[in-house]
């Protein structure tokens, strides 16, 4: 009888034990997370504010800094939300989560050469968190200045993962139709009509006097 007491308080002992370690396990993974995102957003500001993203509250909203980052990518930021959205349920996550790895992937090679990055710097993107840390840190606080033009046109330019929305505060990529830009983004500043003017005098001479109103007629 003692025995068996005793073998029900060590396994007592050690459930307690799994318990607390798996606790401690946790709020460890918790507040790991909480610290990578809060990286990952702030280099994400800064490599928006770069490529001139109005607003950097936009860097630290979930998925929505997901969505502004494929846009700059020239991919549909609704790819993202799909995959994402797809990825949480139990029977398409095993698709839909590689196809969102996939579409980041296509979206950062974009934004990677618009900083006119070479693609050994991107491979830190395919590291882990730290090597993605890494490299938006580079894209942001390099002296690589953003350029849209510099990027050739992507492969799935007229594909359905095109980007072809216009938002407010995110400048249109040239791969965007310039008409759409009516329905809210904003591209380069339009350039104002030419006006006509006079070439000046040549040095020297005077221009006649303007001609007298003709008087009535007698």
């Amino acid at each position: 009888m003692n025995n068996i007491n005793l073998a029900y308080s060590d396994y007592g002992t050690t459930s307690a034990g799994e318990a607390a370690f798996l606790a401690v396990a946790y709020l460890f993974i918790f507040l790991f997370s909480i610290i990578g995102y809060v990286i990952i957003a702030f280099l994400l500001m800064k490599v928006f504010d770069r490529a001139g993203v109005q607003g950097k509250w936009r860097a630290w909203v979930p998925v929505y800094n997901a969505m502004v980052f494929a846009k700059l990518g020239d991919v549909s930021p609704w790819a993202v939300l799909i995959t994402l959205v797809a990825a949480s349920i139990p029977v398409l996550n095993f698709i839909a989560l590689p196809a969102y790895l996939v579409v980041m992937i296509m979206a950062a090679v974009r934004v990677n050469a618009k900083f006119g990055r070479t693609w050994p710097i991107l491979l830190l993107f395919l590291l882990n968190a730290i090597g993605i840390w890494i490299w938006l840190g580079i894209l942001g606080f390099s002296s690589n200045r953003w350029n849209p033009a510099a990027a050739s046109p992507s492969p799935w330019g007229s594909s359905f993962i095109a980007d072809k929305t216009f938002w407010n505060g995110i400048p249109a990529q040239p791969a965007q139709n310039v008409q759409g830009q009516n329905g809210g983004g904003y591209g380069a500043p339009v350039a104002p009509p030419a006006q006509g003017y006079a070439p000046p005098a040549a040095p020297g001479t005077t221009p006649p006097p303007p001609a007298p109103p003709a008087g009535p007629q007698v």
